[in-house]
């Protein structure tokens, strides 16, 4: 069932748990999602970020995710990530997404609050929510990360309460140590930023970069007030290796059987990851 970001960030709020949001650049990662989600009864977040446009349109991919997440058992919300323009979260929602996010990170404060602005304008309008980064997450879902994120690179509370205080964004992707694409070291996380940054704005948080973070630091970050975790990379992994694993097996003659093999090793995968959201 399509749900909106604010219902499924008050029910984490409230149980003190993280919601996997799943980029999605095809066919075979929505199924690997949503049947995760449905084998663990937990609710999940379909993304779309602008930077796999060149692997497939938003126009194609966006009516698919609105329609998994419509059939699915499960609570559901349906995100752009990472839209770097105004015109193209704009078009986000004119399909339909009832969460967006405006990523204006590279840009000074000034003129970040400034378009985040104008995009909670056009979001709330339609009754969509929307997600805003201030710091510097390094790295993206092609990348590679050192795990060592420059403390100038992390965002500074004071700025945050700020940034939420003048655009009324309704969660705020910080920067606290993690980083886009695989790690080549573990990410070591700033706890006592999350914990400032959660009390003072007085809204959810946002990990990016979630996949490649350990079982423990998932835990203590969940705890102190993230509430949506990111995760890619190694669920792309996991359908590569899982297609691997079938040209290892047999000569495939289908394309069909390595998508099949992609989405069963992919929701395989994020079966464990939304395990790990739910701490005990």
């Amino acid at each position: 069932m399509l749900v909106t970001m604010r219902e499924l960030m008050a029910q984490a709020e409230k149980g003190n748990y993280a919601v996997g949001g799943f980029n999605c650049p095809g066919l075979e990662y929505v199924l690997g999602v949503i049947g995760a989600a449905e084998a663990t009864g937990k609710p999940v977040i379909l993304s779309f970020p602008q930077v796999h446009e060149k692997t497939v349109p938003l126009t194609v991919i966006g009516p698919i995710l609105l329609a998994a997440a419509d059939r699915a058992s499960v609570p559901v919300c349906v995100h752009l990530d990472h839209g770097s323009t105004i015109e193209y979260v704009q078009k986000a929602l004119e399909i339909g997404f009832n969460s967006v996010m405006y990523d204006g990170s590279k840009l000074s404060l000034d003129e970040n609050i400034k378009n985040t602005q104008e995009v909670v304008k056009l979001a709330h309008k339609v009754g969509a929510d929307v997600e805003a980064e201030l710091g510097g997450i390094a790295g993206d879902e092609a990348g590679i990360s050192t795990g060592d994120t420059p403390v100038a690179a992390l965002t500074d509370p004071d700025d945050a309460v700020r940034f939420v205080q003048e655009t009324g964004i309704d969660t705020l992707a910080a920067s606290i140590g993690t980083a886009h694409g695989f790690y080549t070291a573990p990410p070591k996380l700033d706890f006592a930023r999350i914990d400032e940054i959660h009390k003072r704005t007085g809204i959810p948080l946002v990990m990016h970069g979630g996949s490649g973070v350990s079982e423990a630091d998932y835990g203590t970050a969940i705890g102190l007030g993230i509430r949506k975790i990111n995760y890619y990379s190694y669920m792309a992994k996991a359908g590569a290796d899982g297609v691997r694993a079938l040209l290892a097996e047999k000569d495939v003659k289908y394309f069909h059987e390595m998508a099949v093999a992609a989405a069963n090793a992919i929701c395989e995968d994020v079966k464990q990851a939304i395990n790990l959201f739910y701490p005990d």
